[in-house]
């Protein structure tokens, strides 16, 4: 083990609380004339003081912890001189509160994450409109998920025309021309018409606009016929 491991470890259980009482005691004196280990110190101290308020403290199980410490006491009887002993303690109780920290932080990183993703994705509520000619006449209602650019335009009592049809526009100061989201006069069913190019903040704040063209839509690209229902979202209540 190298200086700096060294320096590294012992400031790691000044920190996590390892040490004994007189040596607690010398490595505190020890920062004072040592910069190497104040900054190990520190660092340690920087890594780990946000746990004291995510993690709890949470204990191995109490007989593997005892079967560890009969391994050890095994050996010295054995093989170890006591001041061995002593360090093998003190190692076990500083790797044992190392593994708990690192376990911790993992988990904190994990709940970080977990959060900021859940929250990225938090759904914003649906924007509806009535596409109507005036209060008394709602021809369509558009419902728009907005996180997923996502619109369903369901007839409410608009009538079918004969020999033309209905197309929506997407009508907005930054777009330019109304741009065509397509021919929606298929009877009384939902259509679905796809926002993918817009950015959110437009279609939040377009004009949604029915025009009437020829059957199968506009030949042109842009509204030939007379704008006959026209609305703009608000978010929905429900």
């Amino acid at each position: 083990m190298t200086d700096n491991e060294d320096i590294d470890a012992l400031a790691g259980e000044f920190v996590i609380g390892t040490l004994d009482a007189q040596e607690r005691t010398m490595v505190a004196a020890r920062r004072l004339r040592e910069p190497d280990l104040d900054s190990a110190i520190l660092a340690w101290e920087r890594r780990l003081s946000p746990l004291n308020e995510i993690v709890g403290e949470t204990p191995p199980r109490d007989e593997l912890f005892a079967k560890l410490l009969r391994r050890i006491d095994g050996q010295s009887e054995s093989s170890l001189d006591g001041s061995t002993v002593v360090q093998l303690r003190r190692r076990l109780e500083f790797w044992r509160a190392t593994a708990l920290a690192a376990s911790a932080i993992a988990a904190g990183l994990v709940l970080f994450v977990g959060v900021g993703q859940f929250a990225s994705r938090s759904k914003q509520p649906n924007l509806v409109a009535v596409l109507q000619k005036d209060a008394a006449s709602p021809a369509f209602l558009v419902t728009v998920n907005i996180d997923d650019r996502l619109m369903t335009v369901q007839p409410i009592a608009a009538k079918h025309p004969e020999g033309k049809s209905y197309e929506l526009w997407i009508v907005q100061d930054s777009l330019g021309a109304p741009k065509s989201l397509g021919v929606i006069d298929q009877g009384t069913a939902a259509t679905r018409p796809t926002l993918a190019a817009y950015k959110p903040d437009v279609i939040a704040s377009a004009t949604y606009a029915v025009s009437l063209e020829p059957e199968g839509g506009s030949p042109t690209g842009k509204p030939t016929g007379p704008v006959v229902f026209a609305g703009k979202l608000v978010p929905s209540t429900r």
